[in-house]
């Protein structure tokens, strides 16, 4: 018998694959080291959970003080409630964010008139770009207790019917849903609207040849074509589940009366610091919301990978 001789495969060469790619690498060079000159660099001030922490000695230099900051958690007996608000908005957040996301995704794909889909998706675009100062300022303007709202049912005769949305904290997580879908459908459809026009229109044509209308056409070949995209948003999406939007809840929030509902980890963070100047309570609430992510993602992308190892980030 003749033995069969092996195929060698020609090595590439690390540099000439450098050189080719150069151009798409000097892209990756300047998020890679703002990644790792803010992500990583700061990693080792994780110390200071476990700290007395005094600016006269330092980071490195403070006495040690075991897991007392955890113990201030446990003690303060606000760990649960503040958990409890960060998950339940960020689950509502992701669930009704998909849902409008790729909604609208497919409403735009589905319009012919290029022109107004062209002025609808500005429209979409803008309150991304609004600051949520902005908006907890307009918020305040039309429902506040002396807001434009109240002024126009005052003017009518109307005083019984004033609406005092920031007296009534249990109004506030519809609120916050509603502000946050709002602001974030817009851009947050952009990478549905890419993934749907990657899909080719030969399925489409051939479907309407056989006779499918347009709900047929997207059940049965838009929604399954980005099922791989809606589980890669949504693993990314979960990373961040006990990460509330700071900039959201801090600006929004007005009066500590709403902060039964409205208080999650990362405004009492903040406040916690600014109001003992103890930055080892902050780094302890701060470390234990960073392993509660980190705990989760890892979690869930251990599921996607038994259920569908394509569909796992690692």
């Amino acid at each position: 018998m003749q033995m069969r001789q092996k195929k060698t495969v020609p090595k590439r060469s690390f540099w000439k694959d450098v050189k080719k790619n150069r151009t798409l690498l000097l892209m990756l060079l300047v998020p890679v080291t703002m990644a790792f000159i803010f992500c990583y660099i700061p990693m080792p001030g994780i110390v200071i959970a476990f700290k007395k922490y005094n600016y006269m000695d330092g980071i490195f230099g403070s006495e040690w003080n075991g897991l007392d900051n955890f113990r201030y958690l446990l003690i303060s007996k606000k760990l649960w409630s503040l958990t409890r608000n960060t998950l339940l908005y960020n689950i509502v957040f992701i669930t009704f964010g998909i849902v409008t996301e790729v909604g609208f995704a497919i409403i735009l794909n589905e319009m012919l008139h290029l022109k107004f889909k062209k002025v609808a998706q500005s429209f979409m675009f803008l309150p991304h770009f609004i600051s949520w100062v902005v908006v907890a300022t307009i918020m305040l303007n039309i429902f506040g207790d002396h807001g434009v709202l109240n002024q126009i049912l005052n003017g009518l005769g109307l005083e019984s019917y004033n609406i005092y949305a920031y007296e009534n904290a249990k109004t506030w997580p519809i609120v916050m849903v509603a502000l946050k879908v709002w602001k974030s459908t817009g851009y947050g459809s952009v990478v549905y609207l890419a993934a749907i026009v990657g899909i080719s229109p030969e399925i489409n044509e051939a479907a309407k040849i056989d006779g499918a209308n347009i709900w047929q056409r997207i059940f049965r070949i838009t929604i399954p074509c980005l099922k791989p995209t809606i589980i890669i948003m949504t693993l990314l999406a979960v990373g961040g589940i006990f990460r509330g939007d700071f900039g959201m809840f801090y600006q929004l929030v007005k009066g500590q009366h709403l902060l039964e509902t409205s208080d999650v980890l990362d405004t009492y963070v903040y406040r916690t610091m600014m109001s003992t100047a103890n930055m080892g309570w902050s780094a302890a609430a701060g470390l234990y919301q960073s392993l509660l992510c980190f705990v989760t993602i890892n979690v869930v992308n251990f599921i996607v990978k038994k259920v569908d190892p394509d569909y796992a980030l690692y």
